[in-house]
């Protein structure tokens, strides 16, 4: 009998010992030896899948730490997403992390007057989706085509915000999500019921990228549209420039080649719009773009002090403007 009662506090002790010890083990840093790593938690997923992955990854040392360290927290509801860890942790610091949906992100800020070409170099240094990536992905207007059936790419609904995306963010997926915020404030700008959307976001991409002062932006749209009226070419640098680039042979400078090259793009060479817009414009520039100023303004060329432009309603006085600036470049310089 003693030897029964020696047998059974001997189990006691042991499992009382292990049992310390595996509770212990969960405030104890660990990390694999391979460093940072990134584990993504799919929604839906359950201790079993959440464990293997650490486990996997390095993060925890035996799945069954996790299981143990759900038993002591069996309310707590663990998060989908993905988790970056690159120092050692315990195991009830991590799974207080998954609790609070300590969830991995990084940001992506985009510029208004940002084309897709700008956006790819953007997206690219983030280690995250190539260049490459992006320019195909952008370049199917599928996502869209419901609000402009005519749109050639994705370019102009790209929409230019700040953007929080995770280390298995893809380019599809980033693409849709800008089109849904491009949605979001054409809506907002109560443009839903506009003949053309196309024309619409064209013209002020063209908008956004001839100034950046805001109180000019609905006088610019209205010197296109009293052109467009009078069937005079828009002469707009930025469309050559955007014509350069679809052509792959943009050097930084606009040479005398880009002014004639025959691209639809160009509009030195083509009258009205081009057939799309030419970066993502903002939403003022939208906005200017469906209530353009009623001017007769038809030109305008840049202050040489950078601080706007000249606007004028002839092309004697547009000519005036442009030798004053000229003249004022050359003596500053």
């Amino acid at each position: 009998m003693k030897k029964i009662l020696r047998f059974v506090l001997i189990v006691f002790a042991v499992g009382l010992i292990a049992g310390v010890a595996a509770v212990w083990s969960l405030g104890r840093p660990y990390l694999a030896p391979s460093g940072e790593t990134f584990v993504r938690i799919e929604h839906g997923s359950g201790i079993p899948a959440i464990a293997g992955a650490l486990q996997k990854a390095g993060v925890i040392h035996y799945e069954w730490q996790l299981w143990l360290a759900r038993a002591l927290n069996p309310s707590a509801r663990l998060q989908a997403g993905e988790y970056r860890f690159s120092a050692p942790s315990s195991v009830l610091t991590v799974f207080d992390r998954i609790h609070r949906g300590d969830i991995y992100y990084f940001e992506l800020t985009v510029p208004e007057g940002s084309n897709r070409f700008d956006i790819a170099r953007l997206v690219s240094t983030s280690g995250t989706i190539s260049a490459g990536e992006f320019l195909d992905a952008s370049a199917d207007p599928a996502s869209i085509l419901d609000l402009a059936p005519r749109a050639p790419s994705l370019e102009g609904f790209l929409f230019p915000a700040t953007y929080r995306l995770t280390h298995s963010a893809t380019a599809v997926e980033l693409c849709y999500r800008m089109t849904n915020e491009f949605r979001r404030h054409w809506k907002r700008l109560d443009a839903s019921k506009s003949a053309d959307v196309l024309r619409t976001v064209t013209l002020a991409s063209l908008v956004e990228k001839e100034t950046g002062v805001a109180e000019e932006r609905k006088i610019v749209a209205g010197v296109f549209t009293n052109r467009i009226a009078k069937d005079m070419r828009l002469e707009c640098d930025p469309t050559t420039i955007y014509a350069a680039l679809l052509d792959n042979r943009y050097s930084g400078v606009i040479y005398k080649s880009d002014l004639l090259n025959q691209n639809p793009y160009n509009t030195y060479r083509n009258a009205g719009l081009p057939p799309g817009p030419i970066a993502n414009p903002g939403a003022a520039a939208i906005d200017a773009a469906l209530h353009p100023a009623a001017t007769e303004y038809l030109f305008f060329v840049a202050k040489a002090d950078g601080g706007g432009h000249v606007f004028s309603a002839t092309r004697a006085a547009h000519e005036k403007a442009v030798l004053a600036y000229r003249h004022a470049k050359h003596k500053a310089g």
